[in-house]
């Protein structure tokens, strides 16, 4: 076994022209992307990577919940395989590069490899995961949670989007159900490549982000039930008012986690009023709030205020008052070893670097369950992601997926 030298470079420019390229593929209407799980333009860009795939070799495998595994043979048949991987799937008004990034870097790993001739003794898998951004169906990173056996296959198929279409008849209609059980294959070790989605290594000036721990999650959904009536003709002291309760629950949220600094964070990103008229107060609103933190104690005391303050903001309004949890993973340490092969890569490629908590959830989170894991991050313009407007360079591009090459080779162990 050799280790990688420090000549050995990915293609950045070929890079950038694949995460270009998918980026055609359920355009937005700011210049971002809408190429939502299981939606007819998320088929075809499964099929556009899969034709890249193709060309570079790589033999295909997709499990029973769509995810795609693409893999480039090892030198020795008994190695466990390093993966490498993240996701094609956008928010309704995403990016161009949140997990895109992440799954066209694995690759070019693969191209650049072809390119120079060097084999590996453990084989490399590419991964797709399904259905990581839970925009359309809740919770976030379902496949590779169902994976690393958080969630059953029953409950996946189950989930259900805004217009009552399940995961389970969507991924049948596109024609990605695959035959493998989810779960099955065995890592070595698993990499994920993605943009910050954070201000942090933008404002430090740093390339590379050696992500050492991800925070925790609470996806807590909030169901209010009010009395349907008019605006304008019901009077103030009889009003049965959902809206209000959700209005005053969305300032305890935002004084709660403000009780919990610092590292903690809480908001809400999505709502729906029925009947959603401008003059009838709402008969139901529905909304969810998320609530982060890379400290277990700070998380768990953080749902248990919201609930127990929420609860009480509804019994004194008269509002109905329900709630269900949708979305949740504890913090996560990711593998030292590993972390410590993404941070020597940074330094022995002379790329500057900084620890860094991801703020956001990854497949990772999940992955690290059942195999070592770790990520790498590069910044985004002004930190801002989950929007039209997301935009990174082709120069940290190419650094973060330079770093991904190395400590990938020296996982896979190069065979001289």
């Amino acid at each position: 076994m050799s280790a990688p030298g420090e000549n050995l470079r990915i293609n950045g420019d070929r890079l950038w022209d694949s995460i270009m390229e998918m980026a055609r593929i359920g355009p937005g209407i700011a210049g971002g992307n809408n190429r939502q799980t299981l939606t007819d333009e998320d088929s075809e860009g499964r099929h556009l990577f899969k034709r890249w795939c193709d060309d570079a070799g790589l033999t295909m495998g997709v499990d029973q919940m769509g995810t795609m595994f693409m893999t480039r043979p090892g030198t020795d048949a008994g190695a466990l395989p390093v993966y490498v991987g993240s996701h094609l799937d956008t928010q309704p008004t995403g990016g161009k590069y949140d997990g895109v990034l992440g799954v066209l870097a694995g690759l070019e790993i693969v191209r650049s490899l072809n390119d120079l001739g060097i084999k590996t003794r453990h084989p490399i898998v590419v991964t797709n995961w399904t259905n990581e951004e839970g925009a359309r169906f809740a919770p976030a990173m379902l496949a590779s949670g169902v994976f690393a056996g958080v969630h059953t296959q029953d409950y996946a198929y189950a989930r259900q989007d805004q217009e009552g279409k399940s995961f389970g008849d969507e991924l049948a209609r596109i024609g990605w159900r695959g035959e493998e059980t989810v779960g099955a294959r065995k890592m070595h070790a698993y990499f994920e490549y993605h943009i910050e989605q954070g201000p942090i290594l933008e404002a430090e000036n740093k390339q590379i982000g050696v992500v050492t721990h991800g925070q925790g999650l609470w996806w807590l959904e909030f169901t209010l039930t009010g009395k349907e009536a008019h605006t304008g003709s019901t009077p103030m002291n009889m009003r049965v008012n959902a809206g209000l309760a959700m209005a005053r629950i969305l300032e305890m949220v935002q004084e709660v986690a403000m009780a919990h600094q610092p590292g903690a964070v809480g908001g809400v990103g999505q709502m729906k009023f029925t009947p959603n008229s401008r003059n009838v107060l709402p008969g139901a609103v529905v909304f969810t709030v998320d609530i982060r933190s890379p400290e277990l104690s700070k998380l768990t005391s953080m749902r248990s205020q919201i609930e127990a303050k929420a609860q009480a903001i509804c019994a004194e309004l008269g509002v109905g008052y329900a709630m269900e949890a949708v979305g949740h993973f504890d913090p996560v340490a990711f593998d030292p070893t590993l972390v410590g092969r993404v941070r020597a890569a940074a330094e022995k490629l002379g790329y500057s670097h900084m620890d860094l908590i991801s703020g956001a959830g990854h497949d990772a989170c999940w992955a690290n369950k059942v195999a070592p894991s770790t990520m790498v991050m590069c910044p985004c313009v002004g930190g801002l992601s989950h929007n039209e407007a997301e935009e990174i360079s082709l120069q940290w591009a190419t650094a973060g997926a330079d770093v991904l090459f190395h400590a990938v080779l020296e996982t896979a162990e190069i065979v001289a």
